[in-house]
């Protein structure tokens, strides 16, 4: 087969690729000077629409209205754009083997393509209860959320199972999302999950409180500290039930698992340098291999505010690592720098009518403000975290677009805090004070 060549090489359809091919257009790429190779069908999309709005009843979101990059106010990059700006969009293309020695990148079918310079953007997998041995997790009618393709399989579930019952694994981001998009559906659902609230990584318990009995008012059935140990299965290979570690049996017609996701980096492994589960950069995203970047889910590069480094799986960091990395990949070849990378965490949700956004460190002592009982006609609470006498985090449930500002300048500006009654006692008004 015929080798191809490329200047610049993207290698992967998800969020950050998107962002990185807009930017290259941003610097006046040249006609056939960049490739975009992707496994998946499509032009780069927003992923974070299938678990929202794709799966809603009404109002649902469809291609080409989400590519990318309109889900930050940007100009919605189609195929055609990619053709317009003498991009190649190779799609529907898995590459297996990459060797950066010799920057070549192998695809399934046995077509090679060699690059200059490569930007790594294969994002995350999903982790599946396949691969911890969980008895009948290969049945039907399991469901996953990564690709849009998994997305299309859970609509035509939804629609054949209609007022039927659904059971949720994991009661993160995943788990959270999908209850209420099951719900909306008026499909009947249990969410399952281990640990003692839902969403640890983020939230506190007295966050979590609110959350759950939120949910629990529309119908979801909450069921936490234990795990799913197997399922039932009918005639046709088609879940029917799951089977809990505390002995409870759930019927099921569909089963959705959000349990995590890991890093795409085995392409890659033993070639580049790797740490806390990625592939390790720079401020630029530059790698420990010449000419190879990493961008999105994959990178474990320093976080300036924090002094230390991170590997961040949120689609805000996937555009604006992406970015980076463009930017710096053309001041290299002036011979210049690009200012550090200076990421805040940001990280946001949107259920029910509810949506919350948080910035910076969960880290220290936390404070919960403002009203945060689930039957209030008034949603809006939120929480600061306090370390070495800084506000270094905050939280804040239904806000506006002046008050969500308000707490990340509050994350950026790390105030210093007069005492956690305090500021329990100001709730927002310390913020928009900042």
């Amino acid at each position: 087969m015929a080798e191809k060549s490329f200047k610049y090489v993207i290698l992967g359809g998800g969020v950050a690729a998107g962002y990185a091919a807009r930017e290259f257009a941003k610097h006046g790429v040249k006609l056939g000077e960049l490739a975009l190779i992707s496994k998946e069908a499509v032009a780069p999309y927003e992923r974070p629409a299938l678990s929202k709005a794709y799966l809603f009843p009404e109002g649902t979101a469809r291609l080409p209205g989400f590519h990318v990059c309109v889900g930050s106010g940007g100009e919605r990059l189609l195929p055609e754009w990619y053709m317009e700006k003498g991009i190649s969009l190779i799609l529907s293309t898995e590459i297996v083997k990459a060797d950066l020695a010799s920057k070549t990148l192998i695809s399934a079918a046995g077509e090679t393509y060699k690059y200059q310079t490569l930007i790594i953007a294969t994002g995350s997998t999903v982790i599946r209860l396949t691969d911890f041995g969980t008895p009948g997790a290969d049945a039907k009618n399991i469901f996953y959320l990564r690709e849009i393709d998994e997305a299309d399989e859970l609509v035509e579930a939804i629609k054949a199972k209609k007022n039927g019952k659904a059971v949720v694994v994991g009661g993160g981001y995943i788990g959270l999302e999908l209850s209420a998009a099951l719900r909306i559906n008026n499909i009947d659902v249990s969410m399952v999950f281990p640990e003692p609230w839902c969403m640890p990584r983020l939230f506190t318990a007295g966050i979590a409180a609110f959350y759950e009995s939120y949910y629990a008012n529309k119908g979801v059935n909450i069921i936490k500290g234990t795990m799913v140990v197997g399922f039932n299965t009918n005639e046709n290979g088609e879940v029917t039930s799951v089977k809990l570690k505390d002995g409870r049996v759930l019927e099921a017609d569909i089963v959705v698992v959000g349990v995590g996701a890991r890093p795409l980096t085995t392409l890659f492994k033993g070639q580049v340098e790797e740490d806390k589960g990625g592939i390790k950069t720079d401020a630029s995203f530059k790698t420990s291999v010449a000419d190879v970047y990493a961008v999105g889910d994959v990178a474990t590069f320093p976080m300036k505010m924090y002094g230390d480094i991170r590997r961040v799986e949120h689609v805000d960091h996937a555009r604006k690592s992406a970015e980076q990395a463009v930017k710096a990949i053309y001041a290299s070849e002036q011979g210049e720098s690009v200012s550090e990378y200076d990421y805040l965490p940001y990280f946001y949700s949107r259920s029910f009518d509810l949506s919350w956004q948080f910035y910076g460190d969960n880290v220290g002592e936390s404070v919960l403000f403002g009203d945060s009982s689930p039957t209030s006609e008034c949603h809006k609470f939120g929480s600061y975290w306090v370390k070495d006498g800084k506000v270094v985090g905050a939280f804040l449930e239904s806000g506006s677009p002046e008050e969500n500002k308000a707490i990340a300048k509050v994350a950026k500006v790390q105030p210093p805090a007069a005492s956690l009654d305090k500021l329990a006692a100001e709730g927002l008004t310390f913020a928009t004070k900042i």
